[in-house]
């Protein structure tokens, strides 16, 4: 999630454009406020809802299937449960990467860097073409995964395939001049190099025998996937009048995919990069429409003025009919995009069935043989909802079989959390009788399923689901199958809406919220939850998993948990985003990554990063000895990597044990 230019204290970064959700749906602080702080933090979930939460031990003997992770294969058989060993670091705000003693942490896939072997030098001065930034590396690394190649486990641990997401650009850092304005339009070639610093960039990586890793520049597998690739559409929207466009006027194509945050990957070895705040790419000075207006589409001017230079980021209608503008172009983002990394002349497909929204990530359950497959998201906005989709296709045993776009076929939900502990999947569903009479109670006319996904939180809306703060990353213990959310925070709250399990108004620090499905089936339509924990400073925290009202110390405390990740092990990491006076004033420090033991909330600072970053992205080799994680748009004084005052770059760094051991150990 990026930040905004001038960033509220102890709000929210970012990129919210406009709160547009005016439903009068319960807020999850309402649902909160209706339970008490022993219910929430001394086991009242359990005497609630029972059976439907069992112990970690349980679930691990019950025979469910764990998750295959790559092709229907693990490459280590699940250990048992680990609990963080390493020394934590303190916070602190220097401009480097700090992680704990036995640890080193190099920098690597800095944003610039060569793809291909015939890719122009990064020029230091921002004079990069945007004929340049095509064959380079993008700008501001978010969510990402490594791919193993090769048969053998040592082959696998030492080359793969790195998929990475780049959120949105930094215009002082990408230009020489950051943005140049002429007779109020922009610079045609300025545009282009900020389309192609966006997107997704496929890179095969190896790691040398020194312990470093580089771009195999001449891999058939590097691509860049940008603001400007043709995508396909697929799902119930593809074909619709919702996507006819000048550029595809039978509405099966679109260009480019825009504000990739988080991101998941399928069972079957594909990546699926989530388009988030795509709206504020885009403009319509006339009136805008619902699938427009519910997302904070702009009427005067975008984010970045694309709109002068590239006629398609201007979505008032010019024409007699859709074919001959491009009124639809925002129809065709906020979906989430399938990216097959193995094959570079496959296009990118949108999963329209998946739903519309500002996708933050998307994660999926174990898979369970013969059962369908499950996926979850968050829409990263104040007042929000989390949703789920399931798949009609099931998986099939080994060798694996799953049918051919299983994702463009299955039903979206979206959830509503009840004040008891219980929570429900409510469908968004044109064919489902119970969403066809909330829809009519409602006043509101869905003609299709098109309809319905591109108009996913208005469906939502109808259907009751509750607003939360802010939900962004979400993981699944391999362990368990529990579900793990991070809601950042949320400015929006008022004081009024404080009470004993939510004691702060606004809230600030964010937190963390856990569910467990009916049955331990993903695919349930009912579902129990609880809080796992308050994040914030050592006074105004909660730690449950650590027993009882136990607070996070100084090694734990942490705002704004963002990115969240289940390592193979059982480790839960989390990776923060906080803005605004949280780095520069207060406890924090900067932004951090930090390791949990779920089971007794064991809780660690294990990296922080350098002066006015994000940490976010976070993913292991196979071994689980070599971790990639992503550092975003440090600035605001910062020199790093490079150092000398030079421009800051977001990078990857690369996190290896001294001894050679597993991370985290």
């Amino acid at each position: 999630m990026q930040k905004d230019a001038s960033p509220l204290p102890y709000g929210p970064e970012d990129f919210d454009f406009e709160d547009s959700n005016r439903s009068g749906n319960a807020h999850f602080a309402d649902v909160l406020a209706s339970r008490s702080r022993r219910q929430l933090l001394k086991g009242g979930l359990a005497a609630a809802v029972g059976a439907m939460f069992v112990s970690q031990e349980v679930f691990a003997k019950g025979g469910e299937a764990l998750p295959a992770f790559l092709n229907g294969e693990k490459s280590l058989p699940l250990p048992l449960p680990r609990r963080p060993a390493f020394q934590p670091i303190a916070a602190n705000r220097l401009d480097a990467v700090t992680v704990p003693p036995g640890y080193t942490a190099r920098v690597a896939f800095r944003w610039g860097d060569a793809l291909f072997t015939d890719s122009p030098a990064y020029k230091t001065d921002g004079t990069n073409t945007g004929a340049d930034q095509e064959r380079l590396i993008g700008q501001n690394h978010d969510g990402m995964h490594y791919f193993p190649l090769g048969g053998r486990q040592e082959e696998r641990n030492r080359n793969g395939l790195l998929v990475m997401n780049h959120e949105y650009i930094e215009q002082t850092e990408l230009h020489p001049n950051g943005q140049v304005l002429v007779e109020g339009k922009r610079l045609p070639d300025d545009v282009r190099k900020e389309i192609a610093a966006h997107g997704v960039s496929v890179m095969e990586i190896a790691r040398q025998d020194n312990g470093d890793w580089s771009v195999v520049r001449n891999s058939r597998f590097n691509r860049r996937i940008t603001a400007n690739t043709p995508c396909e559409i697929g799902g119930p929207v593809r074909g619709s009048s919702f996507v006819v466009t000048k550029y595809s006027p039978d509405g099966t194509r679109t260009r480019g995919t825009i504000n990739n945050c988080a991101h998941g990957f399928t069972p079957w070895g594909t990546y699926l990069t989530c388009e988030e705040n795509w709206a504020g790419y885009f403009v319509n000075t006339g009136t805008r429409p619902r699938e427009q207006s519910r997302y904070g589409v702009a009427t005067s001017t975008s984010r970045y003025r694309w709109e002068t230079a590239e006629e398609r980021f201007n979505t008032t209608p010019t024409a007699n009919s859709a074919a001959g503008d491009f009124r639809n172009e925002t129809n065709g983002q906020g979906w989430i995009l399938e990216i097959d990394p193995s094959n570079p002349d496959a296009m990118p497909v949108k999963r329209t069935a998946m739903g519309r929204f500002a996708h933050e990530g998307c994660v999926f359950a174990p898979v369970v043989v013969g059962r369908p497959m499950v996926f979850y998201s968050g829409d990263d906005s104040q007042n929000e909802y989390i949703y789920k989709f399931v798949t009609r296709d099931v998986y099939l045993p080994a060798p694996l079989t799953v049918a051919q776009n299983a994702l463009d076929r299955g039903t979206l939900y979206v959830a509503k959390f009840n004040a008891d502990g219980s929570g429900e999947w409510l469908p968004l569903d044109f064919d489902d009788a119970g969403f066809k009479a909330k829809a009519a109670a409602a006043g509101v006319n869905f003609s299709s399923q098109a309809d319905v996904l591109v108009n996913t939180r208005l469906a939502a809306d109808v259907m009751g689901a509750t607003k939360m703060d802010r939900p962004e990353w979400g993981a699944v213990d391999p362990r368990t199958g529990q579900v793990y959310f991070t809601l950042t925070n949320n400015s929006a709250r008022t004081a009024a809406q404080r009470d004993a399990s939510n004691p702060r108004g606004p809230n600030p620090f964010g937190h963390i919220v856990r569910w467990r499905e009916a049955g331990n089936d993903h695919a349930a339509t009912r579902f129990a939850w609880d809080i796992f924990m308050l994040a914030g400073t050592e006074a105004d925290s909660a730690n449950p998993a650590a027993g009882g009202t136990a607070k996070l110390d100084a090694n734990s405390i942490h705002a704004s948990p963002d990115g969240l990740w289940f390592d193979d092990g059982g480790l839960l990491w989390i990776q923060t985003d906080m803005s605004g006076s949280q780095l520069n004033s207060g406890p924090f420090g900067n932004n951090a990554m930090l390791a949990v033991d779920p089971a007794t909330g064991d809780i660690r600072r294990f990296l922080v990063g350098p002066v006015g970053c994000e940490v976010t992205g976070v993913v292991c080799t196979p071994d689980l000895r070599t971790m990639f994680v992503n550092i975003q748009h440090p600035a605001d004084g910062s020199s790093w990597p490079d150092g000398n005052g030079a421009r800051p770059r977001s990078a990857t760094v690369i996190v290896t044990k001294n001894d050679g051991g597993i991370i985290g150990t």
